[in-house]
């Protein structure tokens, strides 16, 4: 069986001139080539910004680009038809299809209605700073462009437990409906600012019965429609975990099948809060690895002064490999987001090593890596920025040393502050499987490593052309390998 390798197929700004929906399909047969067995999709679904829309200020989830809403028929990356058509293409080729979904909040109500409010400390949501007062809000949801179609269920008041914006007022501000379900906020996982169940637009309220059921009845109506395989699931620690796990099970049992699920936890500082998560879900999802994210910015930042012998130290990878998902960058941490910490470009490459040429962890390849992306940021017009993010050269090479090569027994050379390795022994059933990767962050490396006695007398060359000596691995299984400075080297047997 060949190594799980995920890409997520979208940048924030994608801006080419195919509808992504439409460049998706026609890339299927080749990202099957690749060894990519998993893509990630954007949210699907009509979003308050209409055409423009990256997909994380849903509207309508019902809407997959079918209905005249917000201004447009089609969402950003195309129609209903151009989606379903992926997908079909894409698992067609053996590629399996990630739908994002957006649980935590929705955007742009039809209506406005009055409820009664009170304001918490945004600095700690537990603190009211205010006794009940009444508002107006954009809290109803008609969906008058679908007109029933699918679903008749309407959002009102009584389906969110906050908002952040009082119409009758003009103001923003952070609102804790008051509504029969409690006064305060949900039980959520993140205590951060006292409770972190509000983050943005209008909170969905998971204690309604009505919502919950209307959440699973959308689910199976995706999947009837669409047929993905798997879900990313959007910002979980504002989310109550009893809803999601219910909705897991659901879902998997209405299906009879194990859905793969990979879910956002956003974290950089603590790895146990990470661990715990996955106790309370009891292994139904897996996480994103933020914290080797981290790792990886501040060794791109501090070059030399970066001891990789300790790049795990504290990660998901290293405490829970089965259930990491590692990524380089993704839209959160490409240039100009809120999330900004984008991996130096010297390092890329040593990056994309620590996550595609190791045993533990699935990893994810960033959009723009492989195909490039080019964007402004036209929100600041005074003071106009534009990116130009290349595709990284090696990655197509350790895309198809991953789908052919990187397999078997793992031996750590993880010794020494800025030259790192480790070798791969191969298995059987891959002809030639077996590999040796080794970095550095300052001057020229070089490494005893063990291939295995297997591997006594063959041939090794670096396949990203970075050294050009061959090696020969000696009677015992043994050779030194070499890399560049500031870089890495990925041995494989000819």
């Amino acid at each position: 069986m060949d190594n799980q390798t995920l890409l997520q197929y979208f940048h924030w700004y994608y801006n080419e001139a195919d509808k992504l929906w439409i460049k998706a399909g026609k890339e299927a047969e080749k990202l099957a080539q690749m060894g990519i067995t998993g893509v990630w999709f954007p949210p699907a679904y009509k979003a308050n910004s209409g055409a423009s829309s990256v997909g994380y200020d849903p509207y309508d989830l019902y809407d997959l680009g079918e209905f005249d809403q917000k201004n447009t028929v089609a969402t950003k990356y195309g129609t209903k038809e151009d989606y379903q058509n992926a997908i079909q293409l894409l698992q067609k080729n053996g590629v399996n299809v990630i739908a994002d979904v957006v649980f935590n909040h929705k955007a742009g109500g039809d209506e406005l209605e009055k409820m009664m409010v009170r304001t918490v400390n945004p600095e700690d949501r537990e603190e009211f700073t205010s006794e009940p007062f009444e508002i107006e809000a954009w809290t109803k949801f008609t969906f008058k462009g679908r007109n029933g179609q699918y679903s008749q269920f309407i959002w009102d008041k009584d389906c969110f437990s906050g908002i952040d914006w009082a119409e009758d007022l003009k103001e923003t501000g952070i609102y804790s409906i008051q509504n029969i379900y409690g006064e305060g906020w949900e039980d959520v996982p993140s205590k951060e600012l006292g409770n972190y169940d509000y983050l943005m637009y209008n909170d969905i309220e998971f204690r309604n019965p009505e919502v919950r059921e209307e959440l699973k009845r959308w689910g199976e109506w995706y999947v009837n429609s669409c047929g993905m395989k798997g879900f990313r699931l959007d910002a979980v620690k504002h989310i109550a975990t009893d809803f999601l796990i219910e909705w897991l099970d659901h879902m998997n049992e209405t299906f009879e099948t194990s859905f793969f699920i990979v879910a956002e936890n956003w974290n950089i500082d603590n790895v146990a809060e990470l661990e715990q998560y996955l106790e309370i879900t009891k292994g139904r999802m897996q996480l994103f690895d933020s914290l080797l994210h981290h790792q990886l910015f501040l060794a791109g930042e501090e070059k030399e002064q970066y001891d990789l012998s300790k790049i795990f130290a504290g990660t998901l990878v290293e405490s829970q490999p089965l259930y990491a998902v590692t990524f380089v960058d993704n839209h959160d941490s490409q240039p100009l987001q809120a999330l900004e910490s984008y991996i130096d470009f010297w390092f890329r490459p040593l990056a994309y090593a620590l996550i595609l040429l190791r045993e533990g962890g699935i990893p994810c390849v960033f959009y723009a890596d492989l195909y490039g992306a080019k964007y402004k940021d036209e929100d600041k017009e005074e003071d106009l920025v534009e990116v130009n993010l290349v595709p990284l050269a090696e990655l197509p090479e350790m895309l198809k040393v991953r789908k052919d090569v990187s397999y078997g027994l793992q031996r750590d050379y993880l010794d020494f502050p800025n030259c790192i390795g480790w070798t791969r022994a191969g298995v059987p059933e891959k002809q030639n499987s077996g590999i040796a990767v080794i970095m550095s962050n300052g001057a020229e490396g070089f490494k005893e490593m063990e291939m295995g006695p297997e591997h006594s007398g063959k041939t090794m060359i670096d396949v990203l052309g970075n050294r050009n000596e061959s090696i020969i691995v000696d009677e015992n299984g043994w050779a030194e390998f070499f890399c560049n400075a500031e870089s890495v080297s990925v041995w494989t047997i000819v």
